[in-house]
């Protein structure tokens, strides 16, 4: 049910049963503890007690062709654990285009049409900031209210290689902190 995707952005792990369930970034904030035992290695690729293995089929696809920086379509299942709230969240998040951006502020918005009721930013962002299924539910496409990087659990850095990544102004495959990597 785990595995490992190696990433210009580092190891992803991926919890996927039919339907993805979780999509984290290896040292991202809100990285679930019980998969904190697996690790990955350049010798061996990614290694754990319990069946841990490098991955294949459609999730590992679409990130092969999300990091060729292509668009995508989502063909599988994406059933992440979640409260109601949680669930408008992210679902909004994939509505959000392709190398665009929204703000905090304008995803409450949404976010308070659907549920029919009051939503605030701060509110987005807590449910935006525990997304456990980052690439796919596109956090990094969402901004503070002045357009700046804000609130990225897996780091400002990787939301700005992401950005880059996505309007074709990045260098490459390269990861954060690697040269020729834009910087915003």
């Amino acid at each position: 049910m785990y595995s490992g995707y190696d990433s210009p952005l580092g190891s992803l792990t991926i919890y996927f049963d039919g339907a993805l369930r979780g999509l984290w970034m290896e040292g991202q904030a809100n990285f679930p503890a019980d998969i904190t035992q697996i690790h990955a290695t350049p010798a061996t690729g990614f290694v754990a007690a319990t069946g841990f293995v490098a991955a294949t089929g459609p999730v590992a696809d679409w990130l092969d062709a999300y990091f060729a920086g292509e668009n995508p379509a989502v063909t599988f299942e994406v059933a992440p654990e979640g409260t109601p709230f949680q669930q408008a969240v992210w679902s909004a998040l994939r509505d959000i285009p392709y190398a665009t951006t929204t703000t905090y502020a304008a995803l409450a918005s949404v976010v308070g049409k659907r549920l029919n009721r009051t939503t605030s930013a701060r509110a987005i962002g807590g449910a935006v900031g525990r997304n456990p299924v980052m690439l796919v539910a596109p956090c990094h496409r969402v901004l503070a209210s002045d357009g700046t990087l804000a609130g990225f659990s897996g780091g400002l850095e990787r939301k700005a290689w992401l950005l880059d990544h996505e309007r074709g102004t990045g260098h490459g495959r390269s990861g954060p902190g690697d040269p020729g990597t834009a910087a915003t």
